[in-house]
């Protein structure tokens, strides 16, 4: 006898046979609160604002929805995504390609700044059914001609709060005067600004309003706020917190990008592993940070919160508020990276009396009184700082020699000294891989990686 589908269960949905069956193969049987809430009109074709928190599961809420909409034998684009950054723009095309694993011949591209023009000519010359790319490189390619809307059915704007914060809103402006209507148009955002409730009535049809409860739980992120009164002593309460709790992995956040460049640089100083992110970084640059991250090469990141904004780390341990944020949606936004799924993270605020409004205002919004503790003692400063696990190896080939997360664990476990728990996250690229390693026989991988051939092929291997 067949059981009764569960609430919230995806097969309650009206969605394509072969959509179901791989969304049971990914393990994903129950939908999210934002998902649940958004996917059935979503599914009836309605303009749907939905505002949510990252890891509250949206990009599966409209990748499964425009997916189900999808004509497999037309090669021209049906659904677009706009994002803030290239970083969320690779996230979000990867999760719509798992999605549609089982759906025939479905093309996903993805059209981001820093990325060569003339190889996305050839590629959208070939055709693709759904493109992933940021609002600049999307304008310039509707304005030189090279990319037809036509058949757009479904317009995604993701992160649409930080699209305005980066100063997208001209691009944007210039993407809607050219995509065809009638479609569907989907808003999904962290925080709710003005700004956006003026986009949405321009570019909307009676649009639908989710909010899926956006404070976290505040059992699992115990909060901390710390009273600093000069530069110098915000950047010692820094260090104190960071050597007191020892996290494996931290976020810093910093309102500039000038405090987040200066923080690291600090901290690089008296012997962290430390990394900033921030706009005034080379894609190159970024793109390497954000994998030696991940891969927990770095133990601390200092960030700005666009830089941040779709950072994909599992287990955050800790994050640190060097300033408050401008705003509290932003500070439950920040604090919402650590204590996920059950784990205990620390979030930590550095506070001045000249925040004082702003510590007013959060209090409000969390509806708690905020006070301040004692910082660790001095003393501490005597401690060496908790160096990174892991460290990453580069080697000079990717995709396009056709390299395999495989082949490089097998050269590395060719060497007997070396063993498979010893290498952590590979990262394949088109050009280039990364392999950490863990520290102790970092020397030995690099130096065995330079000796072997990988693909039949020399592969020049350096340490970052």
């Amino acid at each position: 006898m067949n059981q009764p589908a569960q609430p919230h269960s995806f097969t309650t949905l009206n969605l394509h046979p072969d959509l179901l069956s791989n969304l049971e193969s990914l393990g994903y049987l129950h939908q999210t609160e934002i998902q649940a809430q958004s996917l059935p009109p979503i599914l009836a074709g309605q303009d749907v604002i939905a505002q949510g928190k990252t890891g509250s599961g949206k990009t599966a809420a409209f990748g499964l929805g425009l997916l189900n909409q999808l004509d497999s034998k037309n090669f021209n684009i049906q659904a677009m995504v706009l994002c803030p950054t290239r970083e969320l723009a690779d996230q979000v095309a990867e999760e719509i390609r798992r999605l549609a694993r089982r759906l025939p011949n479905i093309k996903v591209m993805t059209l981001c700044g820093g990325m060569n023009m003339g190889a996305q000519l050839s590629s959208l010359q070939q055709g693709a059914h759904v493109i992933v790319g940021t609002p600049g490189r999307i304008e310039e390619h509707l304005r030189k001609q090279t990319l037809k809307l036509d058949d757009l059915k479904v317009l995604v704007l993701d992160e649409a709060d930080r699209m305005l914060d980066m100063g997208f809103q001209p691009a944007i402006d210039a993407i809607m005067e050219t995509v065809p209507s009638p479609r569907q148009t989907l808003l999904f955002s962290a925080t709710f600004p003005s700004q956006i409730e003026q986009i949405s009535e321009r570019i909307m049809q009676t649009p639908l309003r989710i909010q899926v409860e956006s404070q976290h739980d505040h059992a699992s992120i115990a909060q901390h706020f710390y009273q600093v009164d000069t530069p110098e002593q915000r950047l010692t309460a820094l260090r104190l917190l960071l050597l007191k709790h020892r996290p494996e992995s931290s976020v810093v956040f910093c309102n500039t990008k000038k405090d987040a460049q200066m923080v690291a640089d600090a901290l690089h100083k008296v012997g962290f592993d430390v990394a900033a992110l921030h706009g005034d970084l080379e894609q190159r640059e970024r793109d390497q940070t954000l994998i030696q991250f991940a891969n927990k090469s770095i133990a601390v990141l200092v960030a700005t919160d666009v830089a941040a904004r779709g950072l994909d780390i599992d287990a955050l341990d800790a994050v640190i508020n060097f300033h408050l944020a401008h705003d509290p949606e932003i500070h439950v936004h920040r604090i919402g990276r650590t204590g996920r799924a059950g784990s205990k993270g620390l979030a930590a605020s550095l506070i001045s009396d000249k925040e004082s409004y702003k510590v007013a205002v959060l209090g409000e919004y969390l509806d708690q009184e905020i006070k301040t503790e004692p910082l660790p003692d001095l003393s501490i400063l005597k401690q060496t700082p908790l160096q990174a696990k892991m460290v990453t190896l580069q080697l000079d080939g990717g995709k396009k020699i056709k390299l395999r997360p495989g082949d490089i664990l097998g050269a590395l476990t060719a060497n007997p000294l070396i063993t498979g728990e010893q290498i952590g996250k590979i990262k394949i690229t088109d050009m280039r891989s990364y392999v950490a390693v863990e520290r102790p026989i970092a020397k030995l991988a690099l130096k065995h990686l330079s000796s072997e051939k990988l693909k039949g092929k020399n592969v020049r291997a350096r340490m970052l």
